[in-house]
């Protein structure tokens, strides 16, 4: 199994809780998408599944061990608000230089321009800033990828951009990718299976 949840439990008190026994596995070579409503607890779960929260309960693993703690985590997560996942005071060239270096040919196909890296977050548009998550998520030693409603706040051009550029690395990189989003057609266009949020439930 490449990566596995197992009777994950989260919530905001062992009372009131987001997600209650939930287990989801991705094999290799599968393009997954988790499909549900909003405020259904995908997102949560995306952060679990990314190793960014501590469930009450259940584990996480991935090739069938922990995520790392420390250092470059082989599964990288891709928010929906590019905004809440950089550092407004830093400019964009740091931002990806705390990742990693990328080369200026990865760069250049996802479609950042030079001129932006000397620019701060509130300098770029949406679409812009989307291009810098999705550029530092692709580390040489990022392994799968989550995408949660990646390009839900982008414009309907943007938005087939990033996404065949997203689809034509994954392939070439044999990475794992798991899309969460609430829309079946994106779903259906970009993955090879397709998870109901409300079938992970015991």
């Amino acid at each position: 199994m490449l990566l596995e949840a197992k009777d994950i439990s989260y919530g905001y008190t062992k009372n009131n809780l987001i997600l209650d026994q939930i287990s989801l596995a991705i094999e290799p070579g599968e393009r997954v998408a988790l499909v549900g409503p909003s405020g259904c607890g995908k997102s949560t779960l995306s952060q679990i599944l990314a190793g960014y929260l501590t469930p009450f309960s259940g584990k996480v693993e991935f090739k069938g061990k922990p995520l790392p703690k420390k250092g470059y985590s082989p599964v990288q997560l891709i928010y929906q608000h590019p905004e809440r996942a950089v550092n407004p005071r830093w400019k964009m060239k740091k931002t990806l230089n705390e990742a990693w270096t990328p080369d200026v040919n990865l760069l250049r196909d996802i479609g950042i321009e030079t001129q932006w890296l000397t620019r701060y977050p509130s300098e770029l548009s949406g679409g812009e800033l989307q291009r810098f998550c999705v550029a530092r998520a692709l580390g040489p030693e990022t392994e799968f990828v989550i995408a949660d409603e990646m390009s839900t706040m982008l414009d309907v051009i943007t938005q087939a951009q990033i996404w065949q550029l997203m689809l034509k690395i994954v392939k070439e990189r044999e990475l794992g990718l798991l899309v969460v989003t609430h829309s079946q057609e994106l779903a259906q266009r970009v993955c090879n299976r397709v998870v109901r949020f409300e079938d992970l439930k015991i």
